[in-house]
């Protein structure tokens, strides 16, 4: 094949990415503003009502935990795969081919779920202000092109791009939080959250759930690594930063909601939200903030998500590039712009999978929301909760061993791990059980998307027979240690 002169063949990624600009594009992908107008209604609506902060903070304490044996291994890891690198490192070529397969799999699903979410509201913020009611999937299009054209440039653009947007977001919500606890909300600060007949209700199972899916994308930090000025600091801080800021800022905005509504009518006005009735966030920064504010929420919420799908266009470009360098994947999808410094073709092949994938969905007449990024966002939660709990046991095997290794980061090592191998079983256990709430179809429907990621774990497994990823190399050296917890 001849090898384009704008493009450098088999070569890594650069970059000086410092831990804050990792962390915005890990937030990002989180799509703060939209997790708390969409995930919190439903963690409190659906499920423990005023006790749901709590189920936010116990999903951040599961994800805290299992970064613990996460960045523990990281120094060892030296290439930017992510999950696949510590699944093959710890566990072999095959399930970390399957983990690849998985990670994709997870990651294209919630990028095009976002897309049909986005084309939602667009079409909504334009029929608000007066403008014609357009096919949504016209603003998703749109969308995807302005995602490209960063997607194909260097990171640093994207990284800029990522933080004004989110620092917007988080602004406009730190603001609202601090206006209503200030004010004393609705009915004085709603000290029923922490009231246990509140939070050990069947309904946490629920504001888990929902929680973990507000997380996808936090494990990026990897993905960035030889884009990162000092991988062995900046992973570690970027990751543990990454889940302690969303963790707090979920947990405080949703208590500050139920404290804004009224601990007492905090589920009634979720469950209007849920029926199309209402809106919980828009209507709350109506009341503390004022209109003006509530249509500025209402513009940051696309925001929002023009960030999340950026971020993930640049997480799915990384993994096909790396995928690619290891022969698993055709090889100029792993050569980099020779300008740009970007995996600026596997870009192309990413939108292009992105289209195509888009463009069926419309086609069939589903529903933005539901059938859209319903739908994908269930395939994308059980994908990352499988992962992580794989990447763990891929890190208690690992140590175990290499002893040698595990000297001197046994409790980071050894107990973290198991903890978190724990946490993720039960966690997996709340996402398949109400699997049908995230989804929004019908058992059966649910249940074949469920089985989506397994299958890629299946398919890799199988392909591992021809397709054999190298061991990650890792180093002894005691002075690349990452951080204690």
């Amino acid at each position: 094949m001849t090898v384009s002169p704008l493009v450098e063949p088999h070569q890594r990624l650069d970059g000086r990415l410092g831990t804050g600009a990792i962390v915005f594009m890990v937030i990002a992908a989180a799509a703060p503003l939209t997790v708390i107008g969409g995930n919190v209604p439903i963690a409190i609506g659906a499920g423990n009502g005023p006790g749901a902060p709590i189920g936010f903070a116990l999903a951040a304490v599961i994800l805290l935990v299992f970064s613990v044996g996460f960045v523990t291994m990281t120094p060892f890891v030296k290439e930017a795969g992510a999950f696949f690198s510590y699944v093959t490192a710890g566990l072999g070529s095959r399930l970390g081919l399957g983990s690849a397969f998985t990670a994709l799999i997870a990651y294209t699903a919630i990028q095009v779920g976002i897309y049909g979410y986005m084309g939602w509201a667009v079409d909504d913020l334009v029929t608000f202000f007066g403008g014609p009611s357009l096919p949504w999937w016209l603003y998703s299009f749109a969308t995807m092109a302005i995602v490209a054209v960063l997607g194909y440039r260097h990171i640093d653009l994207s990284a800029k791009v990522l933080g004004v947007a989110l620092a917007l977001e988080i602004l406009v919500v730190v603001v609202l939080d601090v206006v209503i606890f200030a004010t004393g909300g609705a009915e004085g600060i709603a000290l029923e959250t922490f009231d246990p007949s509140y939070v050990f209700t069947g309904g946490i199972g629920v504001a888990v759930l929902f929680a973990l899916t507000g997380f996808i994308g936090f494990e990026a930090t990897a993905v960035f690594r030889d884009e990162a000025r000092e991988p062995e600091k900046t992973i570690p801080r970027a990751t543990y930063l990454a889940v302690i800021i969303i963790g707090v800022f979920y947990a405080l905005s949703c208590w500050a909601l139920v404290t804004g509504v009224g601990a007492g009518n905090a589920v009634a006005v979720a469950q209007q939200t849920l029926a199309g009735e209402g809106n919980l966030l828009l209507d709350t920064t109506t009341q503390y903030l004022g209109p003006i504010l509530r249509d500025v929420v209402q513009v940051l919420l696309i925001t929002s998500l023009f960030a999340c799908v950026l971020s993930f266009h640049n997480v799915i470009a990384r993994y096909q590039f790396t995928l690619a360098q290891k022969a698993v994947l055709p090889a100029r999808l792993g050569r980099r712009h020779a300008a740009h410094h970007s995996p600026a073709f596997s870009s192309i092949v990413q939108t292009v999978t992105a289209a195509i994938l888009l463009a069926v969905l419309a086609l069939l007449g589903l529903d933005p929301l539901v059938g859209v990024f319903g739908s994908m966002a269930g395939v994308a939660t059980v994908g990352m909760v499988l992962l992580m709990l794989t990447t763990s046991i891929a890190v208690l095997v690992f140590f175990a061993r290499r002893p040698e290794l595990a000297a001197g980061r046994r409790v980071r090592a050894g107990v973290f791990p198991i903890l978190a191998v724990i946490g993720l079983a039960f966690a997996l256990w709340l996402v398949l059980s109400n699997f049908t709430l995230v989804t929004g179809g019908s058992v059966a429907v649910s249940a074949a998307l469920a089985l989506i990621p397994v299958a890629a774990v299946v398919v890799g497994i199988v392909l591992g027979r021809r397709f054999r990823l190298d061991t990650p190399r890792f180093e002894e050296s005691a002075d690349e240690e990452a951080p204690a917890a």
